[in-house]
């Protein structure tokens, strides 16, 4: 399938696979043809997370060139992914390994921003924790000022941070794009909600989807931090009394919600740092149905909504939809998982 190239300039144009894994079908339709595709009482929850300029360029203490890509922060140290030489407009897998960096090695961004290696972790040379030389504010305008959107080499330019914000993006907690949200824009959701159709939010930090270590994409999604809250479990409550479906935008709404929703069952207001992993054999207790973007069967994103639909019936999909030029990644076409009446 063609990955899309770049932002798009119309998102309510663009194609919309409906899946139904009740039937075991799935059909043409067009993203603005959503409302209609759900129901009076559903509710559609979102990721409002923005997004980070989460790659940094810097170069070592021995001087040599290095790409900082964060994947978040505890505590005030960050855990990130290191890259060698180049930048995205390399393939991921063909960028060279960076430098090993051991615990206490520096590294810096300009002169107004350093960072030293904390510890390295055991699964990766490549996964460290880095704390920076400043904080607070200072520290803040530092990373806007240097860092730039991971992306990767199918686009054919660079991005700027506003290509990649939901309409409806507010705390900076992802790095890289909530993207099942990116075309959902405000006239869409009005209609959804003249249509019945309710919206609730979550906050989760959408992570890294490639690390250029096989080992590490291997465990991917990481560790990600997420916050639901308490007006989001009384929608669902609210949902469920009227029969409605919880449609989760995206594989972050997902793994909060179910994560919120551990170990019992029952939705509670949590947030906290989630370690689940979706996949065939995940049956989803709070989520009736996933709206998300189109990514190759090889990839961990697609392996992610197994939890949704049998295995043969989502690679019959993605046939379909590559041979009806759907386009794939961040900016293409998207999918809805969701069983019909």
């Amino acid at each position: 399938m063609k990955a899309a190239t770049a932002p798009r300039a119309r998102p309510l144009e663009e194609r919309l696979l409906r899946i139904d894994p009740r039937r075991g079908g799935f059909e043409d339709h067009r993203l603005v043809e959503l409302p209609e595709l759900l129901r009076r009482g559903d509710l559609l929850v979102v990721n409002d997370a923005a997004t980070l300029p989460a790659s940094i360029h810097g170069v070592t203490a021995a001087g040599a060139p290095i790409e900082v890509r964060l994947l978040g922060r505890r505590e005030g140290v960050w855990t990130a992914v290191l890259f060698g030489a180049g930048d995205w407009r390399l393939r991921t897998e063909d960028r060279p390994a960076p430098p090993v960096l051991p615990a206490g090695d520096g590294i810096r961004f300009g002169e107004d921003l350093g960072a030293t290696v904390r510890t390295v972790s055991t699964l990766s040379p490549r996964l460290v924790e880095l704390a920076f030389d400043r904080d607070g504010a200072a520290f803040w305008q530092a990373l806007y000022r240097h860092g730039r959107p991971i992306q990767y080499s199918y686009l054919q330019a660079p991005l700027a941070l506003w290509d990649v914000q939901t309409s409806f993006g507010a705390r900076p907690w992802a790095v890289e794009p909530p993207s099942a949200g990116r075309p959902l824009t405000w006239g869409l959701l009005e209609a959804l909600r003249r249509h019945g159709v309710g919206l609730a939010r979550v906050t989760h930090a959408a992570g890294i989807s490639s690390t250029g270590d096989a080992e590490l994409d291997a465990r991917l999604p990481l560790d990600e931090r997420f916050e639901v809250p308490a007006e989001t479990v009384a929608a669902v409550g609210r949902a469920r009394e009227a029969r409605g479906r919880v449609v989760a935008v995206g594989t972050t709404v997902v793994r909060a919600l179910e994560s919120a929703a551990a170990p019992t069952a029952t939705l509670k207001p949590a947030s906290g740092v989630t370690r689940l992993r979706l996949g065939p054999g995940y049956t989803p207790r709070v989520v009736d149905g996933l709206l998300t973007g189109l990514h190759e069967p090889d990839t961990s994103h697609f392996a992610l909504l197994g939890a949704f639909a049998p295995m043969p019936l989502l690679r019959a999909a993605h046939g379909h939809a590559e041979d009806q030029g759907y386009l794939c990644h961040e900016f293409g076409d998207s999918c809805l998982l969701l069983a019909g009446p």
